[in-house]
């Protein structure tokens, strides 16, 4: 891994630990062991790390899709919530989900680029539910985006309050998820 690389791997682990606005170059500086003006070479200003951050977790999606292209729905959802399960076992929030508490404080080019990787995901996981209910694999009785929004958000609000009652109760709700699309009514 290079530095730049590093760099944004370790603001990416401050961003879904602490929040955008609770870390600054030199926590970076201190993780990483080099000085915050080499930071400052790849990223001259906090705004132009965070949108990297952003952009690398949009490649990880690209990827993700690309690898799930042509599976079954179940199983796409399943790899999506495992997603999810890997950012709670390390203790941290997804990048949306923490960037969006700090919307109101971030600069446009972070905005575009979070408003961005939200389509994204909202999306691709709106074309899975459609296409997996439309091959009969699984069942819901509402618009496939709305079942998307109820996906991410249920995943986004369970690895913040699983901070609070523990890591157990995430696997239920991804389970509970899951099993949702596949009980009929």
């Amino acid at each position: 891994m290079n530095t730049r690389e590093l760099i944004v791997q370790t603001a990416d682990g401050f961003i879904r630990d602490k929040g955008f606005n609770a870390f600054s170059y030199k926590d970076i500086s201190a993780v990483i062991g080099i000085k915050t003006s080499s930071i400052h070479y790849y990223f001259p200003t906090k705004t132009l790390l965070a949108v990297a951050v952003v952009q690398e977790h949009m490649r990880r999606l690209e990827q993700l899709i690309h690898q799930l292209a042509g599976k079954p729905a179940l199983e796409q959802l399943d790899a999506f919530t495992k997603v999810y399960k890997w950012y709670q076992s390390a203790g941290q929030v997804c990048v949306i989900g923490s960037l969006a508490t700090d919307l109101h404080t971030v600069e446009e080019p972070v905005k575009v680029a979070l408003q961005q990787l939200t389509d994204r995901t909202l999306n691709w996981l709106t074309e899975v539910l459609a296409q997996g209910r439309e091959n009969g694999e699984i069942v819901f009785d509402m618009p496939p985006r709305s079942k998307a929004l109820l996906i991410i958000t249920n995943l986004l609000a369970a690895l913040q309050l699983v901070r609070l009652t523990g890591e157990q109760d995430f696997d239920l709700i991804c389970q509970s998820i899951l099993n949702d699309l596949t009980i009929h009514p």
